[in-house]
């Protein structure tokens, strides 16, 4: 049987998330605390979330736990044909592939977040039930030219970011123009949004100086929807992602074009699961 693992990006971060795997992987999370320079076990079990959901911490604390539970499928004798990840879950899905190292994949995680949280002003929102066209027709009435498509989750929903002000302003235009619903993220930023810019330059400057290898299985690119073709490749579309929209419709119908039978999600949460019924 072929099988694709699919790793969750910001949003899908959980109190509790990873409890099972701390114990089982010491080696993984003490590493994970040596370099983040706090006790990620503790971040993710306390039971106050207000730091989890901190896009600094939100982005290292997926990947690691991410990676734990897909080293747990691999030892379990799971072995995957292909993987992909939805935004910041796209660098669990490369390390699993052995395109870099847990630990190097952890520091560009953690710059990531930090450099991206920097960005303030910033808001994104879910339309659920308009097309592409639709919504880019409300968004020129409304003269909400800085907002931008950033999210293709699936045919029935697509998120949008660019200025808080500006989202704002659309959110009932574009229900009274026929979306079912529209909801505001719970994001610190326009994520996948020309205003991330800035942050893909400072980005691009702290990659220069990792080891990228060919990944050992395919892994789709969200910036492309396309397998990454070689190792020089994946510097140059992981600094466009921050910037470029997820192509996360378009990702899921290439796997399945390759006969894929199976689809294990592969950290906190159901929400590519549930995408996947969503996404013909």
């Amino acid at each position: 049987m072929s099988t694709a693992f699919l790793f969750p990006g910001q949003g899908s971060q959980s109190v509790g998330m990873g409890a099972e795997l701390f114990s089982r992987f010491p080696d993984m999370v003490e590493q994970s605390d040596q370099i983040l320079g706090y006790s990620i076990e503790e971040l993710c079990l306390r039971e106050d979330a207000t730091d989890l959901n901190l896009t600094n911490f939100t982005q290292p604390a997926l990947y690691t736990v991410s990676c734990l539970q897909a080293k747990a499928l691999l030892e379990e004798g799971k072995s995957p044909s292909f993987a992909a990840g939805h935004s910041v879950g796209e660098f669990a899905a490369l390390q699993c592939a052995n395109a870099f190292s847990f630990a190097d994949g952890l520091q560009m995680v953690a710059k990531r977040g930090e450099i991206m949280s920097k960005v303030s002003g910033g808001g994104m929102a879910a339309v659920i039930g308009m097309d592409t066209d639709k919504i880019s027709s409300v968004l020129e009435e409304q003269g909400a030219d800085q907002i931008d498509l950033a999210n293709f989750n699936s045919p029935g929903q697509i998120v949008i970011s660019g200025p808080a002000s500006q989202i704002t302003q659309v959110l009932s235009p574009l229900k009274d123009g026929g979306a079912r619903m529209v909801v505001p993220l719970k994001v610190s930023g326009a994520f996948h949004s020309r205003m991330m810019k800035e942050p893909a330059v400072q980005f691009s400057e702290f990659l220069e100086d990792f080891l990228f290898r060919i990944p050992e299985f395919p892994v789709f690119s969200n910036v492309e929807a396309q397998p990454y073709s070689s190792a020089e490749a994946i510097p140059e579309l992981l600094i466009r992602q921050i910037f470029s929209p997820v192509k996360w419709t378009e990702v899921i119908q290439g796997i399945r074009g390759n006969s894929v039978e199976e689809f294990i999600e592969c950290g906190p949460g159901k929400v590519l699961t549930k995408l996947l019924r969503q996404i013909p």
